[in-house]
């Protein structure tokens, strides 16, 4: 005998729908070590969340004299030096991220931007360059705003790909940069620009504050660079361009169906990440001092994007800690540098399997918001047993009897 029933099946109830949601929303509680503290941390008030932020911000600062067992990775690396590493790979993954997480477009070139602010840094300021000097600090700005053309130029020939042809066009654009630097002459190929500038200042002895040996200013440097960012990202996630970004991830032809203009977006998204991948460019080139075409190769452009993907894509604060973490292990455990590429495929296909969405996954609100509206539209009923409230009676006082 058969189950199924001929006709049409009723529509579920607002009834029906709610406890749907709140069985789906008991489940997604129930999943990850930390639902706990994402949900406890979402009830707070803004207030209270810049107020629990004030320790891990001045924690982050203090890093620099935390330099001890197990922690540190003297005395193979310098402890300060390594922390700046790890914090120019944090700064690059939240840039990719905004590609990646929040647009969902797979960048596989994103070295690209990285060199291209490299560049820029060391042709504005070492006298290997036969250029325009300007301020090293100057050359901030100016690595974003190129790198952000670069993004342009990019994004707008090739964005209307998607999926795996994107990806084999930003690998190529990766490889093409690398090549200009080695064919170009004055971009000096494996020779490169020697003595790059760096910000003013100088100790009472006379010796540079931020000299090449000395990685705690420029880690500084860094981390406040990297705050800024944040809080840039931070306000565009929850901006009108930050849920265009996420409508493209989802469903790209429903979200133009909806009138996204999808293509503009996507080259916002290239243009924004690029500025932050030529930025931490150009601070990386300030600390070694040198540039040439060595480093801007496949390899780094997928340890980027293993960054993301192992600290959660479409999370800013996993985009950070994937960074710090694809920086620090190789630093840590100089013996098996030369396997980190193994050890980090390795770790994402541990990842993919038990926790596909990364090590912090992006936040997923919809459904919060959904139970809200359904609440409001159908409020629920009192449970069995409770009297319903009664209308009070009007007023008779005055009137006819």
């Amino acid at each position: 005998m058969s189950t199924s029933s001929d006709g049409p099946r009723p529509l579920p109830t607002a009834e029906s729908a709610r406890e749907t949601i709140e069985t789906e929303s008991v489940a997604t509680v129930r999943r990850g070590p930390f639902r706990g503290i994402r949900e406890r941390w979402n009830d707070l008030s803004r207030p209270m969340q810049w107020a629990w932020m004030v320790p891990v911000v001045v924690l982050a600062y203090a890093l620099p004299y935390l330099d001890f067992f197990p922690l540190s990775t003297s005395p193979g690396n310098n402890w300060s030096i390594a922390l700046f590493s790890m914090a120019v790979y944090a700064l690059v993954a939240v840039g990719l991220n905004v590609v990646v997480g929040y647009a969902g477009l797979l960048d596989l070139g994103y070295v690209a931007f990285f060199a291209v602010g490299q560049y820029t840094a060391a042709m504005f300021t070492s006298p290997d360059s036969p250029y325009l000097k300007i301020p090293y600090l100057w050359t901030l700005p100016a690595a974003m705003i190129v790198a952000m053309i670069f993004g342009v130029v990019l994004g707008v020939p090739t964005l209307r790909l998607r999926g795996d042809y994107l990806a084999i066009v930003t690998l190529g654009f990766g490889e093409i940069v690398r090549i200009l630097a080695t064919i170009i002459p004055a971009m000096k190929g494996q020779v490169g620009f020697q003595n790059i500038g760096r910000p003013p200042g100088e100790t009472a002895a006379g010796v540079p504050i931020f000299s090449n040996s000395n990685g705690m200013p420029w880690y500084w440097l860094t981390i406040t660079v990297l705050i800024i960012v944040l809080l840039l990202v931070g306000n565009l996630e929850r901006s009108r361009v930050g849920r265009a970004f996420i409508a493209i991830r989802e469903d790209e032809d429903a979200a133009e169906t909806m009138g996204v203009p999808t293509f503009k977006y996507k080259v916002w998204a290239f243009a924004i990440g690029a500025s932050v991948g030529g930025l931490s460019g150009a601070l990386m080139a300030g600390q070694i001092g040198f540039v040439n075409n060595q480093k801007f190769d496949v390899q780094t452009s997928i340890l980027f994007l293993a960054a993301v993907v192992l600290g959660g894509t479409g999370n800013k604060v996993g985009a950070i800690l994937g960074g710090a973490i694809v920086a620090y292990i190789p630093l840590r455990f100089t013996a098996i540098a030369e396997y980190k590429y193994l050890i980090f495929g390795i770790a994402l296909v541990i990842l993919m399997i038990y926790r596909s969405q990364g090590l912090i996954p992006a936040k997923m609100r919809l459904m919060a918001y959904s139970r809200k509206a359904i609440e409001w539209i159908a409020p629920p009923k009192p449970p069995q047993g409770a009297e319903p409230q009664r209308a009070p009676k009007p007023s008779t006082e005055g009137g006819a009897s």
